[in-house]
């Protein structure tokens, strides 16, 4: 966790040299009052490394929405998008650690640590976890019509004739893309990845059966889902199938050691004041626990949950490291 570079009496110095200085528990009530009597005297940004329009602007523009009400500022949303999220983190940066800019992080930045050869950011240093913001994750689609009716059919089909099959995602180094590497390897699967330039145009292949199965998430599929031109075999994890009943796990379907489990988390630059770290902590957890916000996320394929700065960031190293052995064993080109 980066540490934060302003002295506190509440918190030990064995804190501050572990990265644990952002842990709410330790502030008192007070500081959290005085925060709140002068913190947020303005509009505040969250800094969205996606266009707009997707799932993850309009998460953020929810989630913003309740933490205005609750916090008495607007929260403006700024669509910065890039690959790999450089241009939102530099935007982000050149702000300062003032607290009236944050960025939503995404496992899209746990991947492009490994992906790219030098980013020009380190997560770690550069900015601080707040809260985890929601759980979603892919699911595999086959035409309606295919005679694949369960994942055990393609994995079978798949064993029989290597690589006679495709699968079809969007672009190399995406989520989706790696998801099906990921996959490819946990099964021990001999098939052609094709990356189409978007869902739509992945999901006409389907359609025209140029590829055999689709790797995407549910929203950006729901027009297919809906019409049931398209059918549900499996999810890469337990999101998916709350939002699709009765669709397992690609774990479940046969492949235990295989998950995918995306994630959108909310940080600040470094060296944001603790109290107002604080602040927006408590405020994110009490926006993520309002029904209307988990029912209306839940429409768009997000498990919405908080969490702790500490586990925000242990969720990223990991699925760093994930991420680096996928792109490793796959031989994908860095960037």
């Amino acid at each position: 966790m980066s540490k934060i570079h302003h002295k506190s009496s509440l918190i030990s110095r064995r804190a501050v040299c572990t990265g644990l200085a952002l842990a709410p528990a330790v502030l008192s009530l007070a500081d959290l009052a005085s925060a709140q009597g002068k913190y947020p005297e303005r509009p505040v940004r969250i800094i969205v490394p996606f266009a707009a329009g997707g799932v993850a602007d309009i998460t953020t523009r929810l989630i913003g929405e309740k933490m205005g009400d609750k916090l008495g500022q607007r929260f403006v949303i700024e669509n910065v998008p890039g690959p790999g999220g450089i241009a939102a983190a530099r935007a982000a940066m050149a702000a300062g650690g003032d607290g009236y800019t944050l960025i939503l992080v995404t496992n899209g930045t746990a991947i492009s640590v490994p992906l790219f050869k030098s980013l020009p950011f380190d997560p770690f240093k550069d900015f601080t976890p707040i809260s985890g913001m929601g759980n979603f994750d892919c699911v595999f689609v086959v035409n309606a019509e295919s005679k694949y009716k369960t994942l055990g059919d393609f994995i079978k089909e798949a064993k029989a004739n290597p690589g006679k099959l495709n699968v079809g995602t969007i672009a190399v180094g995406s989520t989706q893309h790696l998801s099906a590497e990921y996959f490819k390897s946990a099964a021990e699967l001999n098939f052609l990845i094709v990356p189409f330039r978007t869902t739509p145009d992945a999901t006409v292949g389907l359609l025209r059966n140029d590829v055999d199965l689709v790797i995407d998430f549910p929203a950006a599929l729901q027009a297919g889902l809906s019409d049931k031109k398209i059918r549900p075999i499996a999810a890469t994890g337990p999101v998916s199938t709350e939002m699709l009943p009765g669709t397992p796990t690609v774990a479940q379907a046969g492949v235990p050691s295989y998950e995918v489990t995306s994630w959108n988390s909310m940080w600040a630059p470094a060296g944001t004041p603790k109290e107002i770290l604080a602040l927006l902590h408590k405020t994110l957890q009490e926006v993520l626990a309002d029904p209307e916000v988990k029912r209306r996320a839940l429409e768009l394929g997000i498990a919405a949950k908080g969490s702790t700065p500490e586990a925000a960031e242990e969720r990223m190293k990991a699925d760093i490291e994930k991420w680096r052995k996928v792109i490793e064993v796959a031989g994908i080109e860095r960037k």
